[in-house]
Formats: structure tokens, C-alpha cells, sequence
């Protein structure tokens, strides 16, 4: 060994052993390595999940409020649109909220948390930003019942914008559809007019917009034609609607009826 050290006569044999015990290193060092490898693996593999765990959490929070902005968006113009509509009618006005909706064919009813306590009365127009969607026919302390236009039992005179022409619009049970009685087979109707309230049933106020029409039939034999209107109010689609007064109060119903006993 010290010759070894001071003239190095040894390496050759130093080396061919190195070359020798190579294998046998690399195979002691391979489980180690292999499960130090495993190990980082591991830990790189939970660090991503959790942080793709967390991502994904931000991800929905973020989707979340997104989507409540739209609603809110989305709210915010139907009651911009809804509060703008009360320029056509009355100084007075309430918004009230749907509570539950009863569509069936022969009822179509809504209820809203507005009521007695409110000021509600029997018989009180209910509009939205389109057009006339009904008249309250009960009220509790704290909410109402309203009649739809669409309600079979339900009649609005009105008349068509275009040229003044007057008749009376039913509901059909549909959320869809009214129709036009008494129109003669010829009178001045087309598809795309506006019809609107005439005022002269003291519910509704003058000139609000009822429906659109949408189909004229005739049958063979029939004086009157089959009127059909789309309605102008979004009846299958509201959330919040506004309760209206008659401008003038008591002295604007009473002119009303008035005008119609001259008639």
C-alpha cells in the first residue's frame, strides 16, 4: 500500500476492480433510488392535486359570483324596463314579486306579496315592462291573487292601435293566445297590429299595449272573424310585476264611466 501510494503500481488492479464492483453498486443504490424517485414523484403528484384542487375551487367561486352578476344584470333590466313602462299610465305605482304562478286551463292565476296592507284593492290593474297582465281579484294582509288576461273568464275592451277599432279581448287558458270578439268578417284587421286597452272598462288605463295579432280566420257562414292575439306582458316569464292606480283616483273612474253611459 505505500508503495502503492508514492509510485502507484496499483491502478490497473485499482480499476478493474472498480469495474467489478460497478454492478453490484449500481444494484445496491437502485432501491434507494427508485424509492427516493417514488417518494419526490409522490409528493409532486399531491402538490399538483392540491393545487389543482384549489384552482378548481377558485375556478367555481369565481363561475359562481359570475353568474349571480348576470342575474343581478339581468333583474336590473327587467325592472329598469318594468319602471319605465309606468310612464304611460299612472303617477302611482307599486312593484310587488310573484310568490307562485297556477296556469292550468280553465284557472290562470298569479300570487304576489303585496296585500291589503299595501294598499291593494279588488278589481287593481297589474302590468309588467310589455304590456297588461291582469286585475287582482283577492287580497289577504300580506299578498294577492291576480287574474291573468289569459284566464277564460277574463275580458279586456280594447281597441287596435291602428285605427281605433274596438272590440273585447278573452282569454283562451293559454299563456300564449287571446282572441278578439265581435270583429265583423270584414273589418280592418291585420296580422302584426297592436292592440291596446280602450279604457272604457274601468280597470285598465288607456292605450297599454294588451297583445299583437297574430292570426285572422274566417269561418264560412260567420259574420265575425277569428281574431288571435300574442300577448304583449311575458305571462310564462315574469318574476316581478307593478301595481297601478288610476290617474286622478276616484274622479278619472267616475269620468270613465261617464263617457261610457254616453255611448
Amino acid at each position: 500500500m505505500f508503495v502503492d501510494h508514492r509510485q502507484d503500481h496499483l491502478k490497473v488492479v485499482r480499476e478493474l476492480l472498480s469495474t467489478l464492483v460497478y454492478p453490484v453498486q449500481l444494484a445496491v443504490n437502485l432501491p434507494i433510488k427508485l424509492v427516493r424517485d417514488l417518494s419526490e414523484s409522490l409528493i409532486s403528484r399531491r402538490t399538483l392535486m392540491a393545487e389543482n384542487a384549489r384552482l378548481k375551487e377558485q375556478a367555481d367561486l369565481l363561475n359562481t359570483r359570475l353568474q349571480r352578476f348576470d342575474v343581478i344584470e339581468a333583474e336590473n333590466r327587467r325592472l329598469r324596463a318594468l319602471l319605465g313602462s309606468t310612464n304611460r299610465v299612472s303617477d302611482r305605482f307599486l312593484a310587488a314579486e310573484l310568490l307562485a304562478v297556477e296556469l292550468e286551463p280553465f284557472r290562470q292565476l298569479i300570487e304576489i306579496n303585496k296585500g291589503k296592507r299595501d294598499g291593494v284593492f279588488e278589481g287593481q290593474p297589474v302590468v309588467d315592462s310589455g304590456g297588461i297582465i291582469g286585475q287582482v281579484v283577492h287580497m289577504g294582509q300580506f299578498s294577492s291573487k291576480v287574474l291573468l288576461i289569459t284566464d277564460p273568464s277574463h275580458a279586456v275592451p280594447v281597441q287596435i292601435d291602428r285605427n281605433g277599432l274596438r272590440a273585447i279581448a278573452i282569454g283562451t287558458g293559454r299563456n300564449d293566445a287571446l282572441l278578439l270578439e265581435h270583429l265583423p268578417s270584414n273589418a280592418d284587421v291585420k296580422q302584426g297590429d297592436l292592440v291596446v286597452s280602450s279604457g272604457l272598462g274601468h280597470k285598465f288605463p288607456r292605450g297599454y299595449p294588451v297583445g299583437t295579432i297574430s292570426e285572422i280566420s274566417f269561418e264560412p257562414g260567420d259574420s265575425f272573424a277569428k281574431v288571435t292575439l300574442t300577448p304583449s306582458a311575458r305571462l310564462a316569464q315574469n318574476r316581478e310585476v307593478l301595481l297601478l292606480w288610476p290617474s286622478g283616483g276616484e274622479d278619472a273612474m267616475e269620468a270613465d264611466r261617464q263617457e261610457v253611459s254616453e255611448e
